[in-house]
C-alpha cells in the first residue's frame, strides 16, 4: 500500500520523528488547538511523538504530514485514527501495524494558521477519503467536531460527510459526521472529476 499521497497542491507523507518541528508549531498555537485541547508544552509534544508516528493496519491508519508539493513547506497534519468513546484522546494502543483497529475510524486535520483559508483542508479531506475507501477498504469514515467549529463543519460537508446528529466520543456528547463507502462512490460518480 502506497502511503505517500498527492493532491494537486499537496503532499501527504506518514508523520515521522523528523516532523517534530511541525508538531511543536501546531500544538503550541492556541488558535490551532482551540476546539480540541489546551496548548501543549514542548515536553508533552516530545513525549507523544512516538505514538503520533505509529501506524495501524497495513500503514493505512495513522497520521500524515501535509506539505506543499512544490516548496515542501510543512502546512499541517491529517489522520485516520480510531475514535475514542469515553477517553478524551486517541487510544494509540489500538494503532498496531498489521491489525485494523476494532473501532470506528475518524478523519481529521490540523493546519497552521498561515495555511488557513486556502482550501487545503477540503483538498486533504477528499484525498484521504479516497485513500480510506479505495486503498484501506474501510466501509465508513466518521468525524467528530466541536459544536462551534463552523469552518471544520463546512470542510466535512464539502468533502461529502453528512451530519448524522450526535454521539458519544472523546468522553462527551458531540456532533458526528459520517460517510459510507457506498455514499462516497455515489458522490464521486455524480460529480465530474469529483475525488480523483
Amino acid at each position: 500500500m502506497k502511503l505517500e499521497l498527492h493532491t494537486e497542491r499537496l503532499l501527504l507523507t506518514p508523520l515521522a520523528p523528523t516532523d517534530l518541528d511541525l508538531a511543536l508549531e501546531l500544538w503550541t498555537d492556541p488558535e490551532v488547538v482551540e476546539y480540541v485541547c489546551d496548548v501543549m508544552t514542548e515536553a508533552e509534544i516530545r513525549q507523544e511523538m512516538p505514538d503520533s508516528t505509529r501506524r495501524g493496519g497495513n500503514g493505512g491508519i495513522g497520521i500524515w504530514c501535509i506539505a506543499d508539493r512544490k516548496t515542501r513547506e510543512k502546512l499541517g497534519s491529517t489522520y485516520l485514527l480510531p475514535v475514542p468513546i469515553d477517553e478524551d484522546d486517541t487510544d494509540f494502543s489500538l494503532v498496531v501495524m498489521g491489525q485494523m483497529p476494532d473501532a470506528e475510524i475518524e478523519i481529521g486535520f490540523f493546519l497552521k494558521r498561515s495555511a488557513w483559508g486556502r482550501g487545503y483542508a477540503t483538498e486533504v479531506c477528499k484525498r484521504l477519503l479516497q485513500f480510506a475507501f479505495q486503498e484501506v477498504s474501510l466501509n465508513e469514515v466518521v468525524a467528530s467536531v466541536d459544536e462551534d467549529n463552523f469552518a471544520s463543519k463546512k470542510v466535512l460537508e464539502k468533502s461529502g460527510l453528512l451530519d448524522r446528529g450526535r454521539t458519544r466520543c472523546y468522553g462527551k456528547d458531540s456532533p458526528i459526521y459520517r460517510i459510507t463507502r457506498d455514499e462516497w462512490n455515489e458522490l464521486r460518480q455524480s460529480i465530474q472529476g469529483g475525488f480523483g
